[in-house]
C-alpha cells in the first residue's frame, strides 16, 4: 500500500520541516526559550499558533512575558481569545514556573528521559494545558517523538488517512490516547517520523512549517 499523499511533503517542505525539529532540539538548551514556549502553548487553545506567537512578541516587547501582572499583560494578548483568562494563566505560569527554575523542574519530573511522565505532570500543574497543550510545548522543546498533538486540523487528516473512522466528539485522556497509539502504527507501517506527522499535514494544507 503507498503512502497516502497528504502524507508526503514536497522536497522544499520536507528540507523546512527537518529544520523545524532541529530547531526544537536547541530550545531546551535556553531557559529563556523554555518559558516563552510554556507561554504560547498556554495561548494557543482555541486561537491559532500565528495569533499566539504576536503575542509573545508583544509581551517581550514591553519586558512582560516574564513579569508583570494579568492586568497588565491584558492589552497585549488581545490577539487570542479569552484573553483575560489566559492572561491570568500567563500571570500564573511567571509565578509557579520562574525562567530560572523550570528547566530544573522539567527534569524532576521526567526530562529529558520520560517525556510521557512530563507530559501527565503538565498537564496536572499548568493552568490551561490538557493533553495537547503539553504535548505541543513538549515537541517544541525538542521531545515530541513519543507524542502526538491532536488538534481538530490533526484529527481530521487522521480521518482522511483512515486511521480513525470520525472526529470524537469529546477527546478524553483514553480516546486521545488511544488514538496516537493508532498514530504510531500507521507512521510505522508508512515510514513517517511521528514527530514530522502533524507538520506534514499543516505544510500541505498551508504551504509553510509553523510551530
Amino acid at each position: 500500500m503507498s503512502k497516502p499523499k497528504i502524507c508526503t511533503p514536497t522536497p522544499i517542505i520536507k528540507k523546512d520541516i527537518k529544520k523545524a525539529i532541529e530547531g526544537y532540539s536547541k530550545v531546551w538548551e535556553s531557559e529563556e526559550s523554555i518559558f516563552e514556549e510554556m507561554c504560547f502553548c498556554i495561548l494557543t487553545p482555541q486561537s491559532s499558533a500565528k495569533q499566539a506567537d504576536k503575542v509573545i512578541k508583544q509581551l517581550k516587547e514591553k519586558n512582560l512575558l516574564e513579569k508583570g501582572t494579568a492586568k497588565e499583560k491584558e492589552p497585549y494578548c488581545k490577539n487570542v481569545r479569552f484573553f483575560r483568562t489566559k492572561a491570568k494563566r500567563l500571570e500564573e505560569a511567571q509565578q509557579k514556573f520562574p525562567k530560572n527554575k523550570l528547566k530544573k523542574i522539567l527534569i524532576e519530573n521526567g526530562l529529558p528521559l520520560n517525556p510521557l511522565k512530563a507530559r501527565e505532570f503538565l498537564v496536572k500543574e499548568v493552568n490551561g494545558y490538557g493533553l495537547k497543550e503539553a504535548s505541543h510545548f513538549l515537541r517544541n522543546i525538542g521531545f515530541g517523538k513519543e507524542i502526538a498533538i491532536l488538534d481538530r486540523h490533526i484529527l481530521k487528516n487522521l480521518v482522511k488517512c483512515k486511521v480513525i473512522e470520525s472526529v470524537p466528539k469529546n477527546l478524553s485522556k483514553k480516546t486521545y490516547l488511544e488514538i496516537e497509539e493508532k498514530m504510531k502504527g500507521f507512521c510505522k507501517r508508512n515510514k513517517i517520523p511521528f514527530n514530522e506527522l502533524d507538520l506534514i499535514f499543516w505544510s500541505n494544507e498551508t504551504g509553510e512549517v509553523f510551530k
